[in-house]
């Protein structure tokens, strides 16, 4: 059976490097449909193009997107530009449209993550959380979550939900386990993965959404299956703006991804995150 998240990110090819594309009314979070989700259905429209070339590509390696205005709930197109075929690594361009309005744009690199060298060697500290059934889920809430956080499983360790309680921390931190409640995470899901939490200033008592500006992920391995433990943080907040660093680990304890994103202050009176 196909799992929510799938059928959500599906394109449908309707002219040649054009796929049609329903964005889902349980993505929204704020103002919008979610960063994450939006590159995740970005991703799929590209690994799809790249399929017709062969199945060389099957993973997302780089992404970088911008996002130029809000999407909303409903119909969309996906626009691609091959911009490079090669035998380990391809790159393409896209862009998601809502009639005329640009909604993001973004430049991938794919490649086979089954194929890379397992030489890992990294200074990276795998951070410490209490183990899932210790930790605090949306049912636990004080108040009604946005419809994103009803697609999958988020459990927040005690240290975390300060901002829940009114008792906001100083420093710009959130971390949380993480699964999809259907299926077991993949190199594509890892691009929903990494725009999932709530921003890191709510960790700090600034409520309000936060639209992201510009989203990088870089996946390095296949994710074992099992919970996702992810953790991002932030070193500057200035000029009404503040950057997201986010590390995602298997339950291997390998870190699988990361990301930054750049992406506006909280606005006053917006809702939730």
């Amino acid at each position: 059976m196909t799992s929510e998240y799938d059928s959500q990110i599906a394109v449908r090819q309707t002219a040649p490097d054009t796929y049609a594309a329903t964005l889902g009314e349980g993505w929204v979070v704020g103002g919008a449909v979610n960063g994450g989700y939006l590159l995740s259905v970005l991703g799929n429209a590209i690994r799809t193009r790249l399929s017709e070339e062969g199945d060389r590509w099957p993973h997302p390696f780089a992404v970088s997107a911008f996002y130029v205005s809000a999407s909303a709930p409903g119909e969309a197109e996906v626009r691609t530009t091959v911009k490079r075929v090669g035998g380990s690594l391809s790159t393409v361009a896209a862009e998601i449209y809502q009639g005329d309005q640009l909604r993001m744009t973004a430049l991938a690199t794919f490649g086979d993550l089954g194929v890379i060298p397992d030489d890992v060697a990294t200074v990276a500290e795998e951070p410490a959380m209490a183990p899932p059934e210790q930790c605090f889920g949306r049912d636990d809430a004080p108040a009604e979550m946005p419809p994103l956080f009803s697609r999958f499983d988020m459990r927040f360790p005690p240290d975390q939900v300060g901002w829940a309680l009114g008792q906001p921390s100083d420093r710009p931190e959130i971390g949380a386990w993480f699964r999809l409640p259907d299926r077991e995470p993949d190199p594509l899901s890892l691009l929903l993965v990494a725009d999932a939490l709530p921003p890191v200033t709510l960790a700090m008592g600034r409520f309000g959404w936060a639209p992201t500006l510009e989203l990088s992920v870089h996946v390095r391995e296949v994710p074992a299956p099992g919970w996702l433990k992810v953790r991002h943080v932030s070193r500057n907040m200035a000029g009404g703006m503040f950057e997201e660093d986010c590390e995602i680990w298997d339950s291997r304890g390998r870190l699988v991804a990361q990301a930054r994103q750049l992406a506006r202050q909280p606005r006053p009176g917006a809702s939730v995150v």
